[in-house]
C-alpha cells in the first residue's frame, strides 16, 4: 500500500512540475517569405529557464522571366531571453546565429546555370510571445554577414549574382507558430 501511495504521489508531483514549466517547444513559419515563393519553418526548444536553441530551414523556388531561381538554407540560433517575462520562449531576446545557403540560377532557354553557397552569421534582437492557447508571435531584426563561393557555369560576361549576397546585410522577420 505504501508503495502504491508513493507511486501516486510521485506521479502527481511529476505531472504538476511539468505543467508549471509550460511549453518547451515552438514550431514556427514566416508567412512573409511566401511573398517571394519561399517556404520557411523553424523549431525552437527551451534548454533552460532563459535559453533556447532554434533551427530554421527554408526552400525557395521561383521562375522569373527566362530564369529559374531555387535553393535552400539552414540557420541555427542560440537565444538568451531577458526582461520582465524573461523565460525561454517568452519575452525579449538576443541570439547569435550561423547560416548556410545553397542556391542556383538557371536560364530556362539555354540551361546555363550558376550556383553559389554562402556561409555567414550574425546576431538578432527580438521579442517573442507564446500565449496559453499555444499561439506564438516572434519579431526580430539584426545584422548578418555572409561570404560567398560562386561557380559561374554560364558563358555570359555580365552574369553576376553575387550582388547583395556577400557582406553585411540586415536580417528581419515575423514568424507565427504553435508552442507545445
Amino acid at each position: 500500500m505504501k508503495k502504491n501511495l508513493f507511486l501516486v504521489v510521485f506521479m502527481i508531483v511529476a505531472i504538476a512540475s511539468q505543467a508549471q514549466g509550460g511549453p518547451k517547444n515552438v514550431v514556427k513559419i514566416n508567412p512573409l517569405s511566401l511573398i517571394v515563393a519561399t517556404g520557411n519553418i523553424s523549431f525552437e526548444r527551451a534548454v533552460s529557464q532563459n535559453k533556447s536553441v532554434q533551427l530554421g530551414a527554408y526552400y525557395s523556388g521561383i521562375g522569373l522571366g527566362d530564369f529559374k531561381y531555387d535553393g535552400y538554407g539552414i540557420t541555427p540560433e542560440f537565444r538568451f531571453y531577458f526582461g520582465a517575462m524573461g523565460a525561454a520562449l517568452n519575452g525579449g531576446y538576443v541570439a547569435p546565429f550561423a547560416r548556410y545557403q545553397n542556391f542556383s540560377i538557371t536560364n530556362k532557354e539555354t540551361k546555363e546555370r550558376a550556383t553559389f553557397e554562402t556561409v555567414g552569421g550574425g546576431a538578432i534582437a527580438g521579442w517573442q510571445r507564446s500565449w496559453q492557447s499555444g499561439f506564438t508571435l516572434d519579431i526580430f531584426a539584426g545584422p548578418s554577414y555572409s561570404n560567398i563561393k560562386f561557380k559561374d557555369r554560364t558563358q555570359e560576361e555580365d552574369f553576376d549574382v553575387k550582388y547583395g549576397m556577400k557582406g553585411l546585410r540586415l536580417r528581419t522577420g515575423i514568424s507565427l507558430g504553435v508552442s507545445f
